[in-house]
């Protein structure tokens, strides 16, 4: 079973290196991985020459700023079976990917696997995660599901319409594209789980200026997104209580920085799930394969191909 890695990147070039040599680490030979450069220089040049011997690596140029198209495009070209889409800022621990691969070959209707966020400093990292693994539902998704941890069978993705490109990074609903992508697929039929212990390492950004600076911009997204697949109140309505409760006692401690992470949290929230357009678009048109293969890959090209029964998506 072969995956492939699609990156999309913009502005770092260190982190990327770093990526790359954790992904040499884990020693798969069934390993593509396709950047989609969104610089509009060549200052990627010097770390895809350095790893072009040790990765199975494509390219690829897009003039647009927007992580969610760049994704799509790599997802339409990608040859393996299992797709992923790291940050360009994470590292994958030893033997992740061992495991991913491992789990879809043991459960060939299983469509999604996700895990959680690991830190730099060791344990889970920014966000509420599950501590359970098993099912993934409409209800437990939320703490389920980020972006560079989440791995689909391409077949099911390409069905699926790959991401939403009015969410993610690059628009005014800028997360919860995963959340979305994944309740999507629950939907239409698809099995999704979450393993706890597939963790992937990205850098801690709670409660920096930075976090602060977007949360409403963060926020907006999974407003949204509660909206677009109809959250129950039982859902929803923690996610609007708790960064209000968090902004009250933090300004009582005098943590000027936290109250107006929270406040910000609760403003883009609430923006987000006021919106009345979230289903526009839905459900998204399939994604077609790239016809253009740049460079055949006979480790790739005789991955097996398994059939899952799509009884719901026979209209898409």
């Amino acid at each position: 079973m072969n995956i492939s890695l699609i990156v999309a990147t913009r502005g770092r070039v260190r982190e990327l290196d770093e990526l790359f040599e954790s992904l040499a680490a884990q020693a798969e030979p069934g390993l593509e991985v396709i950047v989609v450069d969104q610089n509009a220089d060549d200052r990627l040049a010097p770390v895809i020459a350095a790893w072009s011997d040790r990765l199975v690596l494509r390219w690829e140029r897009s003039a647009r700023a927007h992580a969610n198209h760049a994704r799509n495009l790599g997802l339409a070209m990608a040859r393996g079976e299992i797709v992923g889409f790291p940050d360009d800022d994470c590292t994958f621990p030893p033997g992740v990917l061992a495991r991913v691969l491992g789990a879809f070959a043991a459960e060939p209707g299983l469509a999604v696997l996700t895990g959680p966020a690991a830190s730099p400093a060791g344990g889970l990292g920014s966000g509420r995660w599950r501590r359970s693994p098993g099912p993934i539902d409409e209800a437990n998704v939320w703490t389920s599901v980020i972006e560079f941890n989440l791995f689909l069978r391409r077949r099911v993705a390409l069905i699926l319409g790959g991401f939403d490109e009015r969410l993610g990074p690059g628009t005014e609903l800028g997360s919860t594209e995963g959340n979305d992508l994944v309740l999507r697929a629950i939907r239409a039929g698809f099995v999704a789980r979450y393993d706890p212990a597939q963790r992937i390492v990205h850098p801690d950004k709670r409660l920096t200026p930075v976090a602060v600076d977007r949360a409403a911009l963060y926020a907006r997204g999974m407003g949204f997104v509660l909206r677009r697949h109809e959250a129950s109140p039982w859902v929803w309505l923690p996610f609007m209580v708790r960064p209000a409760g968090g902004a009250l006692l933090s300004l009582l401690r005098g943590d000027v920085l936290a109250a107006r992470y929270y406040a910000e949290t609760l403003r883009g929230r609430a923006a987000g799930y006021l919106m009345h357009d979230a289903d526009l678009g839905l459900p998204l048109p399939a994604l077609a394969e790239a016809v253009e293969v740049r460079r055949p890959l006979p480790a790739l090209a005789e991955a097996a191909e398994v059939r899952l029964p799509l009884p719901a998506l026979a209209e898409a």
